[in-house]
């Protein structure tokens, strides 16, 4: 059964709204309240006096409209009789927020085995429990408990993002909404009593909305299906995956963690290489890679670096062949051109090297013409903006170059102004990174991805 109702209900119950501001159940009817939510929203709790101006209902039962969603925020022992109400009043979609279940022990194991008996059968699906829930930052459905003011949202993108824990999962938005790097939606789905990665991953496969998928998961409890879902998924579209428990150290913490018994490192890695799935070694290259599939896919290994300063160039060209990817020299006919355009100094190999002379219009022909040729695949503008004649005016520059259907990578690395332009470079769909070696292995994760879709 679809997990639609998640992310897109037309109504929502919270179980367990506080009337005590900072309490959690405060925080997920506050979200719903002031978060610009369109649809019904209704708190419950047995102390019916108003919350935020809402009526309060004594019980789920006493809700006489349709439920879509219902989030649960109550202590553990008492979720088995509130979930079965909520089957009870047939809701499709049920967040249990609450802690205490298998990541305790045994009373806890137990508690969830009664809820699994609960749904059996049922159309009621569920996430969690000890879950963070989900964000759609299109429909401003948001049952993360962590209070806005201490944990900011992304903005609307494109990155769909899925994580088994929530404590990395809030951690890494907080981090993309200061790096202004938007997403789609969000599903953190922990102890997995009822939906789980696949679930979630061939939800984001097939949303209009997603482009790429970002996943952090411990374990998962049916390889087979895994394995089924990610080739099928990573066919249309890309998965970058971060596998969490691939030391004995980790695995014991997955354990204590989210009850999953986290599995061989080198099972998983086998298993990406088969279903498509690109493996990041850090939370950073989860997102690195993420960003980079914004960008067409190339159609070979051949890429041009253009930059203003040389000892950048030459980071970038180590990485280049540490990844396997090319840098074929430009053709006379290219160089050229360039001649007529660049002073006697620049270097005209590849790295390309306008040095800190560099203006904006040196970096449209270099790069157009790289670009527009057949010369190259792809290319990586190292736009290193502390030089004299470097400014705004690239952004538009690098952003109109898009046109030639190649994936554009930039680097910038810098303070104030860097960042400024590196953001507004993003806003403008062209993926920044600080470190060269960064940018280089994004673009190879691009050609890698191209290829296995080829095959």
């Amino acid at each position: 059964m679809s997990i639609e109702k998640f992310f897109n209900p037309s109504s929502v119950a919270i179980i367990g709204a506080s009337h005590t501001q900072g309490k959690i159940g405060y925080i997920i009817l506050e979200n719903f309240v002031k978060g610009n939510y369109k649809g019904r929203v209704y708190p419950v709790n047995p102390d019916v006096t108003p919350i935020l101006g809402r009526e309060v209902f004594p019980s789920i039962k006493k809700i006489q409209d349709r439920v879509d969603l219902a989030v649960i925020a109550i202590p553990a022992e008492k979720v088995p009789k509130v979930l079965r109400e909520c089957v009870e009043k047939k809701i499709k979609a049920v967040i249990i927020v609450s802690g205490g279940f298998s990541e305790t022990g045994e009373k806890g194991r137990k508690l969830e085995e009664e809820l699994k008996k609960i749904i059996k059968n049922s159309e009621t699906r569920v996430i969690g429990t000890n879950s963070l829930g989900v964000l759609n930052t299109s429909t401003n459905v948001d049952t993360l408990f962590n209070p806005r003011e201490k944990s900011s949202r992304p903005p609307p993108g494109s990155i769909g993002f899925i994580s088994q824990s929530g404590a990395i999962g809030a951690t890494i938005l907080d981090w993309l909404a200061e790096e202004q790097t938007g997403i789609s939606k969000f599903i953190s789905y922990e102890n997995a009593v009822d939906v789980n990665e696949c679930d979630a991953l061939e939800y984001f496969g097939n949303d209009e909305k997603t482009k790429v998928i970002a996943l952090y998961f411990e374990g998962v409890k049916d390889g087979k299906r895994f394995i089924e879902v990610a080739r099928k998924v990573s066919k249309k579209t890309p998965i970058i995956a971060l596998k969490g428990g691939k030391t004995e150290a980790g695995k014991k913490a997955a354990i204590s963690h989210t009850a999953t018994i986290a599995g061989s490192a080198k099972v998983y890695s086998s298993v990406f290489k088969q279903t498509g799935i690109i493996e990041a070694d850090n939370w950073e290259e989860l997102f690195d890679f993420a960003k980079a599939f914004l960008q067409p896919l190339p159609k070979g290994r051949r890429i041009a670096i253009v930059t203003d300063g040389g000892g950048f160039g030459v980071l970038a060209a180590d990485e280049c062949e540490k990844q396997g990817l090319e840098l074929p020299e430009p053709s006379g006919k290219l160089k050229k051109m360039f001649r007529k355009s660049f002073p006697e100094y620049a270097i005209l190999s590849n790295p390309i090297d306008l040095t800190g002379n560099a203006n904006a219009e040196m970096y449209r022909t270099a790069l157009e013409e790289c670009l527009k040729s057949k010369e190259f695949d792809a290319a990586i503008a190292i736009t290193l903006f502390q030089v004299p004649a470097l400014g705004e005016e690239l952004i538009d520059v690098i952003a109109d170059l898009k046109k030639y259907g190649k994936p554009i990578l930039c680097c910038a690395t810098g303070g104030k102004f860097t960042i400024r332009l590196a953001r507004a470079l993003e806003k403008n769909g062209i993926p920044v990174y600080v470190s060269p070696e960064r940018a280089v292995k994004a673009m190879s994760v691009l050609v890698k991805y191209s290829n296995w879709i080829k095959k």
